[in-house]
């Protein structure tokens, strides 16, 4: 029965609701091993699935735990999602901006795949900060403060997060039906009334072209439907970095500076802007336009930075022990010039075996290492400028200059 299914994806057939629930189900009580999911994964990743077939496998998922219910706690509650990109810590800044705002946010959000960081290993790199609320915990939260930041319960979609693990390490993350069944079963068992979906393209994100995102973008929108959801998506450029930090202290650092004022010329402050007014926007059912004025209000008088602390604290977090490495490297241009490319995904192979990131299941990820940009796209730089720092602990092979700096 288990090499049947295997083969039978392998061949590019359809798998039958039954198949999908038997097999994913098996593998969720350990009878059936990770090389064996793995090969049906690989499977699905080579040869798609039909829409049915998603749809089934957000089924299993989501059946696999419960669902939390916000129904006369919390009306109107907004989630988002990004499906991850190098230097994304969006959720960092926008969920104290849309909880200050007035709108209710609870994210549950996943840690890093492939070469992608993830929010909960950013959150974590704050000594104490917990992911690992209960949904007692989680409804008490949202109704004190207005926003939660936590990993996924042990009861929310258990399957998703051992699948979600095995993909990081299989080669298995940018297949679109798995994306799709990942993030939308999380999202529908999270309990929210609205989604927003920053769905990344480019060199640096798992999605490498418009075409898969748009064909993404369809795919949960149609799920969306089938569960009574309000989804709504946004794409975005992932061919640079977002903002100037990458690796997981050092990207708190920067969220903080946003939401202090500190860093407001750049592609990660706008697409924060957008996404924060977007929620706003359908959480109090207002025009763009007007929540864009709250956002930047909240903004500029500090009291999104002071939700921030307020979630941090909440969630046993001491912000002022957050740490980087003292140990540092850097990247200096070899002429003058204006920058006219910076690779994304180089960069995050380079934070990866730094290890800000995970090689397989078991890697401890450390916090204190990544790389601070210095330089962004469009600046002129002179020879001897410092383009990159490089936050480390362990050796590592610096990256030759062209393969992440273009300088025209």
């Amino acid at each position: 029965m288990i090499i049947d299914i295997i083969n039978k994806k392998r061949l590019g057939k359809e798998l039958s609701y039954s198949e999908i629930d038997k097999f994913f189900n098996a593998y969720l009580d350990g009878e059936i091993k990770d090389y064996q999911m793995s090969a049906l994964l690989m499977a699905i990743c080579i040869n798609g699935m039909t829409d049915e077939e998603v749809f089934a496998l957000t089924k299993v998922f989501i059946d696999s735990g419960e669902v939390l219910q916000f129904t006369g706690i919390i009306d109107n509650m907004v989630d988002k999602h990004s499906t991850g990109g190098i230097g994304d810590k969006t959720t960092l800044i926008i969920a104290p901006i849309v909880s200050a705002c007035g709108v209710p946010v609870v994210k549950m959000s996943g840690r890093g795949l492939g070469y992608t960081g993830g929010t909960i290993d950013k959150l974590e790199s704050i000594p104490g900060y917990r992911t690992d609320l209960s949904d007692e915990e989680i409804v008490n939260q949202i109704k004190n403060i207005g926003v939660v930041v936590t990993g996924q319960t042990a009861n929310l979609a258990p399957m998703d997060k051992v699948i979600y693990a095995l993909r990081d390490v299989t080669g298995t993350v940018s297949s679109i039906p798995l994306i799709a069944s990942s993030i939308m079963s999380k999202k529908i068992a999270g309990g929210a009334d609205k989604i927003l979906i920053d769905i990344k393209v480019g060199n640096g994100a798992l999605l490498t072209t418009r075409k898969d995102a748009k064909e993404l973008s369809r795919l949960m929108i149609e799920i969306g439907k089938i569960y009574q959801k309000e989804v709504h998506t946004i794409i975005s450029d992932m061919n640079v970095p977002l903002g100037y930090a990458i690796g997981n202290s050092l990207e708190v650092k920067e969220a903080m500076d946003i939401l202090q004022g500190k860093e407001t010329d750049n592609n990660l402050y706008d697409l924060c802007i957008d996404l924060s007014s977007t929620m706003v926007s359908l959480g109090k059912n207002i025009d763009k336009s007007d929540a864009i004025k709250e956002v930047l209000e909240v903004l500029n008088k500090g009291r999104a930075y002071e939700k921030f602390l307020e979630l941090v604290k909440a969630q046993g977090g001491d912000i002022r022990k957050l740490k980087v490495s003292d140990n540092l490297k850097y990247i200096k241009a070899p002429k003058s010039g204006i920058i006219s490319k910076i690779n994304a995904l180089e960069l995050g192979k380079l934070s990866v075996s730094l290890g800000a990131g995970r090689i397989s299941k078991e890697d401890k990820i450390d916090f204190e290492v990544g790389i601070r940009l210095n330089k962004l796209v469009g600046e002129n730089v002179k020879k001897g400028d410092v383009l990159a720092t490089i936050y480390y602990h362990k050796d590592f092979k610096m990256p030759k200059l062209e393969t992440i700096f273009d300088i025209s």
